[in-house]
């Protein structure tokens, strides 16, 4: 889950640090740079995250028709962790 919401907002940080290259770039070379266009950025970032959550919605396997069995303390203190299990087909 950790590793979703970092993926996400490295995704939504592009755009500013697309920027903030271009214009680092830009002012090296001698080029005249306005003000920062934060509504455009604000707007790519936005649209960039709602595809990335739409792309997880079509993308990513769902866990209808299986059974969750929680984790457990085994012996020796070690942990199980929780998982899906397909339900047994019952014919």
């Amino acid at each position: 889950m950790l590793s979703m919401v970092l993926w996400r907002l490295l995704l939504v940080a592009t755009p500013f640090i697309g920027w903030f290259l271009w214009r680092e770039a830009a002012r090296r070379t001698g080029r005249e740079m306005g003000s920062t266009p934060w509504t455009w950025l604000m707007a790519a970032a936005g649209v960039l995250l709602g595809v990335s959550l739409m792309a997880t919605a079509v993308f990513h396997g769902d866990n209808r028709g299986q059974t969750y069995v929680p984790a457990e303390v085994t012996e020796g203190g070690h942990v199980s962790p929780g998982h899906f299990e397909k339900k047994a087909q019952s014919k």
